[in-house]
């Protein structure tokens, strides 16, 4: 794997988080969002943008994430969630509760993409969206792994409860093998209410 050089803040010597999500586009499952902050001087030649990094490279590195960042945290959307606020403000929403969960607070923000908003009982509003973040910064890189490794986890263990639609290796992505799935068996409470799929629309001539 190519290594990449990541920034390592925006600004030195301010506690920054970074922050990222996994799971915009499944038809299935909840979005995962993560906050990371990391030392300064934190490097891995693995690290990269989680959607670039192979799974075993994703799984090594999150324990190694965990131990070395100076706070941490995952939060999961539910599909209930996703349906009432739309799958860009389920995400950030995540984003921000798992903020909020930092211990301690970060001074400043670094979020992947191009939405946010000020949030909290005070309207944090110290942050800036970077598009390809999660390939610009480290700590929005671990932010990247951390909620897709999370969120793979939690599929797998969803797959035993519904082995028909595969979720152990598609994640709840809309494949071939899961629309046929949901052809057959029908959609379950874990599917995203608000997402339609072309393949199953009624034909009407």
């Amino acid at each position: 794997m190519k290594a990449i050089h990541l920034k390592s803040c925006l600004e030195p010597g301010r506690r920054e988080a970074g922050c990222d999500e996994a799971g915009r586009g499944p038809l299935a499952g909840p979005v995962y969002a993560a906050a990371v902050i990391l030392p300064e001087d934190f490097r891995h030649p693995l690290l990269n943008d989680s959607k670039q990094m192979t799974e075993k490279a994703r799984e090594e590195l999150r324990p190694i994430i965990e131990a070395e960042a100076v706070a941490w945290a995952v939060e999961a959307v539910s599909p209930e969630e996703i349906d009432r606020l739309n799958i860009l403000w389920a995400s950030v929403t995540g984003m921000q509760r798992a903020v909020l969960r930092l211990d301690p607070a970060p001074a400043f923000l670094l979020v992947d993409g191009n939405k946010f908003r000020p949030f909290g009982p005070y309207g944090f509003n110290d942050f800036r969206t970077v598009v390809h973040g999660d390939a610009t910064y480290a700590s929005i890189a671990a932010a990247s792994v951390l909620a897709k490794t999370h969120r793979d986890a939690f599929m797998r263990e969803l797959s035993r409860q519904y082995p028909e639609y595969g979720w152990d290796s598609n994640m709840g992505y809309p494949t071939p093998g899961h629309i046929e799935a949901i052809r057959r068996f029908g959609y379950t409470p874990w599917h995203r209410k608000s997402f339609h799929v072309k393949e199953l629309e009624p034909v009407l001539f």
